[in-house]
């Protein structure tokens, strides 16, 4: 059996990840393909659990090292009881995030460095990469009104968090797709959702050609 594909959005707050990756999602099955939507941290019963732990922590919180150990584990027990399977039954897997968030937030904005986050994921994850990371940016004019429509005057603790770290997480970002040209897709997120998506079609026309 061929293997499936695997997809990855990712960028800042606001992006609009989720609406496009459930536009794409629509599109393959239109096409007759098999496929997984599903997000991180999150995807499985161990992983949002503790995806609740970290977006509604307890106590203080936790530090820098505490949170990128428990990405770590929730998206290792995605791979291994969601991600995998799927991709080896043949399906398309298309997540809202996957380790480059880890990498921006926790290892870029966080400070806690790439290698360190990369070292996570291969232990927990044996360094799964996606065919094809699409990264989404969009003007912070865009971006402030989408997270007002979306969270109003409420965000998670990560969401939250001021603006001089999501710029460091758009930096890290930034940085990791020039570094992999092949690997990432840099979509200008500007525009209608269609616009959007028609950018997004255009960006996996090589994976669909062997679909």
């Amino acid at each position: 059996m061929t293997r499936g594909r695997f997809v990855a959005f990712e960028g800042g707050e606001g992006a609009g990840k989720s609406t496009q990756a459930r536009l794409l999602v629509d599109a393959l099955r239109a096409r007759g393909l098999s496929v997984d939507l599903t997000r991180e941290p999150g995807g499985t019963p161990g992983a949002e659990a503790i995806r609740a732990l970290l977006l509604d922590p307890p106590g203080e919180g936790w530090g820098a090292e505490a949170e990128a150990l428990l990405f770590a584990a929730a998206r290792a027990d995605h791979v291994a009881r969601r991600i995998r399977p799927a991709l080896e039954r043949g399906e398309w897997v298309i997540t809202d995030r996957f380790v480059d968030s880890s990498r921006a937030y926790q290892g870029g904005a966080g400070a806690l460095g790439d290698e360190a986050i990369t070292a996570l994921h291969a232990i927990g994850s044996g360094g799964l990469r996606p065919d094809l990371t699409i990264l989404l940016e969009a003007a912070d004019e865009q971006v402030s009104e989408r997270l007002r429509a979306r969270d109003g005057d409420t965000s998670d603790a990560i969401g939250g968090r001021d603006a001089a770290y999501h710029r460091a997480v758009a930096e890290a970002f930034r940085r990791y797709a020039a570094e992999d040209p092949q690997g990432f897709a840099v979509i200008d997120a500007s525009g209608t959702p269609d616009e959007v998506h028609a950018r997004v079609l255009a960006a996996l026309a090589p994976l669909l050609e062997r679909a």
